[in-house]
């Protein structure tokens, strides 16, 4: 599949996003901001990545948190994962929550997210007066329980 992606003026300084190995499933997305900016403990703050995809329809990018950002600084996306849109041709930019202690200072260039390439089907809907069974049923938030049933053999 191929991504059209224009880099926006603000950002013609910074590589394009790329995948980091051969077998990652997000392209890291890069801070495109002026000047460095921190996020305080419990803000957030849109964070531009001097972007603007054109997706083929059928397509969504979901913007994705950093693993390594999120368990060593507790910075995440927000909205996670964000969804754009395949007829969105705006900047993509990552919502970013700082839930650390320390003020978190991102410097022009950071990697701050991923963007990962999915399918988005449209689904046919169809009214229903009742919904066949399922082993779950009604059941919602924490119905399954907490603990792994042990495999018989």
């Amino acid at each position: 599949m191929k991504l059209s992606m224009m880099r926006l003026d603000h950002a013609r300084d910074l590589p394009l996003p790329r995948y980091a190995t051969d077998g990652s499933a997000g392209l890291d997305l890069l801070a495109a901001n002026e000047a460095d900016i921190e996020i305080l403990p419990g803000g957030r703050l849109a964070v531009p990545c001097g972007i603007a995809i054109a997706l083929p329809e059928g397509y969504e990018a979901q913007v994705r948190p950093r693993s390594g950002l999120a368990l060593n600084h507790g910075v995440t996306v927000l909205n996670a994962p964000g969804t754009i849109d395949s007829d969105y041709r705006g900047e993509v930019k990552a919502i970013l929550v700082n839930f650390g202690t320390a003020p978190f200072r991102i410097a022009r260039g950071t990697k701050i997210a991923q963007l990962v390439i999915a399918r988005a089907e449209h689904a046919e809907l169809v009214e229903a007066l009742e919904l066949p069974d399922s082993a779950r049923g009604q059941g919602g938030f924490g119905s399954t329980g907490l603990n792994s049933t042990p495999v018989s053999n």
